[in-house]
């Protein structure tokens, strides 16, 4: 399992993507690594990065299930809210990549189309609700008794992270105060 968010983000960045070609489009280099050609219409399967760039310049977009949208932030928002005390909705590996890309996104939109300020703001706020909501968990969960698997398959690489340092620094602080009370008896 990665211990950083760097390495979250960087496997994120080279794993593999769906896109759809708009238009034809000769071998192309990226990075060293050639791809294409692209005939338009037709789906490849390509790293996201590459996806992005694509993309970018207009020769391609990503398939839909790659890309987060404000939908899917309410959607989370609401199953987030709906769990039961001391549980935690399950989100996909990837949620956390995902945001950081729409948000960026969405921001990029903003300054170039003022009109957009406003999505981007509600998306901020939404993207705000849910860290919250999640981080308060994982404090509690963590600083409680060992979780079951059950309850930490739910949460992403990124979460778990978090969840097991925070775990050691209750532990530790625990185990100082348990020692401090035997020297002092």
């Amino acid at each position: 399992m990665p211990t950083d968010i760097g390495t979250i983000d960087f496997r994120y960045e080279n794993s593999l993507v769906k896109i759809v070609a708009n238009r034809n489009f000769a071998e192309v280099k990226l990075g060293g690594l050639s791809v294409g050609p692209f005939e338009e219409g037709n789906e490849y399967e390509v790293h996201y990065w590459i996806a992005d760039k694509l993309a970018e310049s207009g020769i391609a977009h990503l398939r839909e299930e790659v890309r987060l949208g404000a939908s899917d932030l309410y959607k989370v928002q609401w199953k987030e809210r709906v769990q039961v005390a001391g549980q935690i909705a399950e989100l996909p590996e990837d949620f956390y990549p995902r945001l950081r890309r729409y948000l960026g996104q969405l921001k990029k939109d903003a300054l170039k189309q003022p009109e957009k300020i406003q999505e981007y703001d509600k998306a901020k706020q939404l993207a705000g609700d849910i860290v919250n909501s999640r981080l308060k968990k994982i404090v509690s969960l963590s600083s409680g008794p060992s979780q079951t698997d059950q309850i930490t398959k739910k949460m992403t690489a990124e979460e778990r992270i978090i969840y097991e340092q925070l775990g050691r620094i209750v532990a530790k602080w625990r185990t100082r105060i348990q020692d401090y009370e035997r020297q002092e008896g």
